[in-house]
C-alpha cells in the first residue's frame, strides 16, 4: 500500500466533493460552488491517496479567511490567531487505517509554525463519540458549545494550544527559513480561473 498526502489540485475537486457528500451526518454537505470557496480560502487543503485512489482530505483555514461558517466565526470572535479545521473526511474503505491521525499530525506540523491554536468542532447532536474521543486523545479541550444557526445541531467547539508556536514566533519574527515544507499554499484565484477556463 502506497500512501501520499499532498496539496489538493484542481482535478481532485470532483472526488473531494463526492467524498464529502458521502461522509454521513457529521459532515455538512457541499455543492461545487461552496467547495471552490473553501479551496480558494483554505490555508491547508490536502488529500490522501492510497495506491492512486482518493482516500480522504482535510481542509483548514486561518483566522482571516473570508468564510461565513458559524463555527469559524465563533472562534474568530474569541481568538486573534488560529488554524480552523473545517472538515476531515476519510473514505469508508480506508477507515480504521490511522489516516485521521496522519492528517492531524500533518496539519499540526503545518499549524505550529503559523498559529498559536488549532480549532475545530465535533457534533453533539447526533453525538459523534468516535470524534469526541479522537480529539480528546489528540489534546483538544472544549472551549464552548453552540447550536449551529440554520442547522439546529449542537456542537462542541474545541481548541488545542500549540506550545511550539511561541518559540517559532520569537525566533523567526523576520520570516521563516526558505524551506519547501514552510511555503504557503497558493490556490488558483477564482477570477483567474474563470478567465483561463480552469475547471475546479
Amino acid at each position: 500500500m502506497t500512501l501520499t498526502i499532498r496539496d489538493v489540485q484542481a482535478h481532485d475537486l470532483d472526488a473531494v466533493l463526492a467524498l464529502n457528500n458521502a461522509a454521513g451526518p457529521t459532515i455538512l454537505p457541499l455543492d461545487m460552488t461552496q467547495l471552490r470557496v473553501l479551496e480558494h480560502n483554505a490555508a491547508y487543503f490536502r488529500v490522501a491517496e492510497i495506491d492512486g485512489h482518493a482516500a480522504g482530505f482535510l481542509i483548514a483555514l486561518r483566522e482571516d479567511a473570508d468564510y461565513a461558517s458559524p463555527n469559524f466565526l465563533w472562534f474568530r470572535e474569541r481568538y486573534p490567531g488560529f488554524l480552523y479545521i473545517d472538515r476531515i473526511v476519510i473514505a469508508r474503505p480506508y477507515r480504521g487505517l490511522g489516516l485521521g491521525r496522519i492528517f492531524y499530525a500533518d496539519v499540526t506540523s503545518f499549524a505550529e509554525v503559523r498559529a498559536p491554536l488549532l480549532a475545530c468542532e465535533v457534533f453533539l447532536e447526533p453525538r459523534d463519540d468516535v470524534s469526541v474521543l479522537f480529539h480528546g486523545t489528540w489534546g483538544f479541550q472544549e472551549a464552548g458549545q453552540q447550536v449551529m444557526p440554520g442547522v439546529g445541531k449542537r456542537v462542541s467547539l474545541l481548541v488545542k494550544e500549540l506550545c511550539s508556536h511561541a518559540f517559532v514566533r520569537d525566533t523567526y519574527a523576520k520570516g521563516l527559513p526558505k524551506q519547501p515544507w514552510l511555503i504557503e499554499r497558493t490556490p488558483v484565484p477564482q477570477a483567474a480561473a474563470a478567465r483561463t477556463g480552469t475547471t475546479y
